[in-house]
């Protein structure tokens, strides 16, 4: 049986680590086919897949403009999943560590587990004197709010917070990563159950353009953070022009 590495690349737009699968010394392909699928695999033929996900954010991002995406820093779509698996968690940890997420205001952490993609939105972290219950949170948007119960998520979540200042060595913001909210809002909903992952895409794109550059829990979500953030027709269009694009 051919053997299988896992490799890492830099992406220089985003500042993400990308990961593959090669089998062998085979020429590598397309790195949409050489993902590692068996994360993404779906029970509905048909939803997006991990290697169209990363294609369709690079080409968001570097299509926003500079000083839109400045306080922003997205993860390869497949580290959340990878970090689960007991064999990967080591150099998850080490590639988050050497990316120095914590010097950005909102990093982007799409999942995507059990057939379903969420986004997952930590914001201000910061560093070692910037971590507070007050200011920093993690939001977490499901397009199946009510169909599934995103806060399952929750214990894996906290888990990955917890070993990420481990592995910055940060033993006072270790501390206090359990008592950063992690807040599920009402965000607009599918209606199409293979649409999840550019729910994620357009949940990214929305928040860019519209985060402030600074907001407070206490006095609520971002205020464009509601069930009405977006339409259904604007999405469609938003899917729509992806798929376009990229042929």
């Amino acid at each position: 049986m051919a053997k299988r590495k896992i490799r890492e690349e830099e992406d220089d737009e985003s500042g993400a680590v990308l990961i593959s699968v090669e089998q062998g010394a085979s020429p590598r392909c397309r790195r949409s086919n050489r993902r590692v699928h068996r994360f993404a695999n779906s029970r509905h033929q048909g939803m997006l897949n991990s290697g169209l996900f990363d294609c369709y954010l690079r080409n968001l991002w570097r299509n926003f403009p500079e000083d839109k995406i400045s306080d922003f820093i997205y993860l390869d779509c497949l580290w959340f999943s990878l970090y689960t698996e007991e064999s990967y968690k080591g150099e998850v940890l080490t590639w988050i560590k050497n990316k120095h997420i914590f010097s950005k205001k909102y990093v982007f952490i799409p999942i995507v587990l059990w057939s379903h993609w969420n986004l997952l939105i930590i914001c201000n972290f910061g560093g070692s004197s910037q971590l507070e219950p007050k200011t920093s949170c993690m939001l977490l948007l499901d397009s199946l709010r009510m169909a599934d119960d995103p806060m399952r998520l929750e214990p894996l979540i906290r888990k990955f917070a917890l070993d990420i200042y481990e592995a910055e060595a940060m033993p006072k913001n270790k501390a206090r990563v359990s008592q950063i909210p992690l807040l599920v809002p009402e965000v607009p909903q599918q209606r199409n159950e293979k649409d999840c992952g550019y729910f994620v895409l357009y949940y990214i794109s929305k928040f860019v353009n519209g985060a402030p550059e600074n907001f407070c829990i206490t006095e609520g979500y971002p205020c464009f953070m509601k069930e009405d953030w977006f339409d259904l027709e604007d999405f469609n269009g938003f899917r729509d022009k992806l798929k376009s694009d990229s042929v």
